[in-house]
C-alpha cells in the first residue's frame, strides 16, 4: 500500500489555502486506499511553536494521519548519505554563483529564464581553489537531461526544465528539491498532492527520484487560494487563519465547511465529502477569498471558481 502526505513548513499559522490543500491531500489518499502521512518541512524556516499550532489546526478541521509526524530537521544523516552517494557517482559539482549571477546569466539571449546556465559545471582544479577562497560552495546535480515529463491527475502530461539544480546549499543545509525527493522515496509516498505553484518543480524532482531509484509519485497539483488582488493568500490578508476567524465567531467546523463548499463537496462532514469525492469534478480555477468578515462571514467563492 502506498501513501499520500501533507508537508507544511512551520513558518507560522496555516491559512485557509494551506488547510484546503491539506483536506485535498487527505481526500486523495483516503479515496485511493492509501495511508496518509504528515511531514514537517522545517529545514528552511521554523518559527517557535508553529509546528504545534499547525498540527492542532489540522486536527481541528478533522484530519487524521496514520503515523507520528516526522521532521526534516531530524533526518540530516539520511540526506548526507544520499549526497555522499551522488558524490561517489560523480553526479555533483561545486557552484559559487550568487542569485544575481544566475539571474543575469539566465536573462541573456537564448537562455531559458530562471535556469542555471552551467557557469561552474566544468571548473578546473585551479579555478575551484581560487573560488573556495572567496565563498563556500553549494552542490549542484550534474543533470544529464534538459527536461523531464511527469503526469499530473489534474494537468495531464507536463514537461518542465531540468537544469543543474542545487541539492546542498552553501550553508550546508540540504535543498528542498533533494529533501522532498528523499523523504517521499524513503517514506513510500507514491501520491503527492500540493499547490499548483509547485507544478514547475515536479519534473526536477521526478528526474532526481528516478536517478535515485525511487518510485515517481502520482502528482496532483491543485489550485491555490488567492486574495481579491489575485495574489497568493497570506496571513496579512486578514481572517484567513482559524484563530483569525474565531475572533469573528467562525469555528473550525464552519471554516471546514467553507473549504469543502469551495470544492463543490458536501459540507456536513469529511466522511460525506470523501464519499462524494471525484478528482475529475474539482474546480480548476483558484479559490478567491474576500477578507471582510462581514461579507458572507469572511470569504466567498469567486463566480469563476469552477
Amino acid at each position: 500500500m502506498g501513501a499520500g502526505r501533507f508537508a507544511p513548513s512551520p513558518s507560522g499559522e496555516l491559512h485557509l489555502g494551506n488547510l484546503r490543500t491539506a483536506i485535498l491531500a487527505w481526500l486523495f489518499a483516503r479515496s485511493t486506499n492509501r495511508a496518509f502521512l504528515m511531514r514537517v518541512e522545517d529545514l528552511d524556516r521554523a518559527r517557535a511553536g508553529a509546528e504545534e499550532l499547525q498540527l492542532a489546526d489540522l486536527r481541528a478541521i478533522g484530519l487524521d494521519w496514520d503515523a507520528p509526524s516526522v521532521r526534516q530537521s531530524d533526518r540530516a544523516e539520511i540526506y548526507a548519505s544520499v549526497i555522499t552517494q551522488l558524490r561517489e557517482h560523480r553526479l555533483l559539482f561545486e557552484c559559487f554563483c550568487t542569485r544575481k549571477d544566475i539571474s543575469e546569466a539566465s536573462s541573456a539571449p537564448h537562455a531559458a529564464p530562471g535556469t542555471y546556465p552551467g557557469t561552474c559545471r566544468n571548473l578546473t582544479p585551479t579555478q575551484l581553489a581560487a573560488k573556495r577562497e572567496v565563498r563556500p560552495a553549494a552542490l549542484r546535480l550534474r543533470s544529464e537531461a534538459t527536461e523531464y515529463t511527469i503526469t499530473d491527475v489534474l494537468h495531464g502530461k507536463f514537461t518542465g526544465v531540468v537544469d543543474d539544480f542545487v541539492v546542498l546549499r552553501n550553508d550546508g543545509v540540504p535543498a528542498y528539491n533533494l529533501a522532498v525527493v528523499v523523504d517521499d522515496g524513503l517514506q513510500g509516498i507514491d501520491q503527492v498532492v500540493r499547490g499548483d505553484d509547485l507544478l514547475s518543480s515536479a519534473p526536477r524532482q521526478a528526474y532526481l527520484a528516478n536517478l535515485l531509484g525511487y518510485q515517481i509519485p502520482v502528482y496532483a497539483h491543485v489550485p491555490l487560494a488567492l486574495n481579491t488582488e489575485g495574489k497568493r493568500l497570506a496571513k496579512r490578508d486578514g481572517s484567513v487563519t482559524l484563530s483569525q476567524l474565531a475572533v469573528h465567531g467562525i469555528d473550525a467546523q464552519q471554516a471546514r465547511s467553507m473549504m469543502l463548499a469551495s470544492l463543490g463537496l458536501p459540507t456536513n462532514s469529511l466522511q460525506a465529502a470523501l464519499a462524494a469525492f471525484d478528482p475529475a469534478l474539482l474546480p480548476t480555477q483558484p479559490w478567491v477569498l474576500t477578507t471582510d468578515p462581514a461579507s458572507e462571514r469572511g470569504m466567498r467563492i469567486a463566480p469563476e471558481n469552477r
